[in-house]
């Protein structure tokens, strides 16, 4: 090759370069406009960028999932101020002008001012009982009361769990057996007649110790697409094709065994993790939702102290962040960095609380992991429900739930059961977040972080949460049919 020539591939690489790094340079000021609320702005910056030749695909995507992004949460923010107070006022009927300006200004209203418009979180009227002990007392008492799920509170269980496992010397117990059907339905015309609905509904994978013996039993529409037992956020994929004024309903049903775990933790025996390469992913930064920033920085540092032991240090960020009061939350989708956000909102809930909680546990160097799916309890309680596990030399992986936190028992045994201890009621779809889905969506996700609910697309895009409804329909079985693991 003559030295002109190499000179010309040399400009033409840096110029590629240089237009990848403008590229995501207008990426990341459009990302900082709309979350300033600065969506005019932002929507300039986006057609502007769009325009630019030679622009790849994968930037086309990141600006047009801005435009969406502005859009959903122009969903999530609906609320005036006169509206939030009507609302506070129907639990609150005493309700005192003062009273309320005092939460407003104290930012117990979750808001976002976008383009010089104050709009409030369409959760945030009933998300004040959870952050304010001074509104739950006002509220009115011939209400349903607020209250968490089952196991969030001492149960029998967390001592029956921790029984047989001392007893057993196994970390895996009481293992039961459940039928769940998960139900996906499109609105009626959401999709014109005769256009393809395509759906993505949760499904459980075998994890040994934890949930096994799974046994397909049946679909609508029988035919389907299984993804395999290595997808972290594994689905079964449905497609049929729309009717005129019906609604276009998926499902799947199946049974597996779930098992409670235990770990009996020594603190002095813990030693820090030796990071080989199949731990190496699990210390690490993963943006945009895992980042060691400043803040995130100076919050370990405040928390963690002098602390080397590592389960110890894990023992102070779970509690700091079990400390952020739990409230509802908007899309994850809308939230640029969740890690991030759970540290300075005043409030996150379990999704939210297990991302801050790993990316502290990760900047300390303690491997931590992602895994969500869904719990359920006698009573006919279930819900979409987020924990992780950490990774404790020499007991391996063991599981932690920040959002249950710490038990109050008034015993240290029993305290810290969701520091190395799971319940058996729950369900686990995905062991990552933000995976690949197999097939792959053609059409932006819904959620981009979780797969709790299902998805659902056509030719035409994708179909957002208020297209389409879900349902998550289980049963114990009479007996488990598993055996307890180690």
């Amino acid at each position: 090759m003559t030295a002109c020539a190499c000179l010309l591939l040399a400009l033409a690489s840096l110029a590629a370069r240089g237009a990848e790094n403008g590229a995501r340079r207008s990426i990341d000021a459009v990302t900082e406009l709309v979350d300033a609320g600065r969506f005019k702005a932002a929507e300039a910056r986006i057609a502007e960028s769009l325009a630019e030749p030679g622009l790849s695909a994968e930037k086309r995507q990141a600006l047009v999932f801005e435009r969406e992004r502005m859009r959903r949460i122009l969903l999530d923010f609906t609320l005036d101020r006169a509206q939030v107070e009507a609302r506070v006022r129907k639990q609150i009927p005493d309700l005192r002008e003062a009273e309320f300006a005092a939460w407003d200004e104290a930012g117990l209203f979750e808001h976002q001012v976008i383009d010089s418009r104050k709009l409030y979180f369409n959760r945030s009227p009933s998300n004040l009982f959870r952050l304010s002990a001074q509104a739950r007392a006002r509220r009115d008492p011939k209400l349903t009361p607020i209250g968490d799920g089952p196991l969030e509170s001492p149960h029998p269980h967390h001592a029956a769990v921790r029984k047989a496992a001392l007893a057993s010397g196994r970390s895996s117990v009481e293992p039961q057996r459940v039928r769940v059907t998960h139900t996906l339905t499109v609105d009626a015309d959401a999709v014109p007649a005769g256009k393809t609905v395509r759906a993505w509904i949760p499904y459980p994978r075998a994890l040994p110790g934890q949930q096994e013996d799974i046994d397909l039993k049946a679909s609508v529409p029988a035919k389907l697409e299984l993804a395999p037992e290595s997808t972290l956020q594994r689905t079964v994929y449905l497609e049929q094709p729309a009717q005129a004024g019906k609604p276009t309903t998926f499902s799947v049903t199946y049974e597996l065994t779930t098992y409670a775990q235990y770990h009996a933790i020594d603190p002095d025996k813990v030693l820090p993790a030796a990071v080989k390469p199949e731990l190496a992913p699990f210390v690490a930064e993963r943006a945009p939702h895992v980042v060691f920033t400043d803040a995130m920085r100076e919050f370990s540092r405040k928390a963690v102290g002098h602390e080397k032991n590592p389960y110890r240090i894990a023992q102070k960020l779970f509690a700091a962040v079990d400390a952020i009061p739990w409230a509802g939350a908007r899309e994850y989708s809308t939230i640029s960095n969740i890690g991030d956000y759970a540290l300075h909102a005043g409030h996150a809930d379990c999704g939210q609380q297990t991302l801050l909680l790993m990316t502290l546990l990760r900047l300390n160097g303690i491997p931590a992991r992602w895994q969500s799916g869904w719990i359920f309890s006698d009573g006919d309680y279930d819900n979409m429900h987020d924990w992780g596990w950490l990774y404790l030399a020499p007991y391996g992986w063991v599981p932690m739930d920040v959002t249950f936190g710490r038990l109050a028992t008034g015993d240290p045994d029993t305290e810290w059961f969701y520091l190395g201890g799971m319940d058996a009621y729950r369900i686990a779809f995905n062991d990552d977040y933000g995976r690949e889905f197999i097939p792959a969506k053609r059409h932006f996700r819904s959620e981009t972080v979780d797969l709790q609910r299902g998805e659902a697309e056509w030719d035409g895009g994708n179909l957002y949460f208020d297209q389409w409804d879900y349902d998550f329909d289980w049963q114990r079985l009479p007996a488990a049919n598993g055996r307890e693991r180690r």
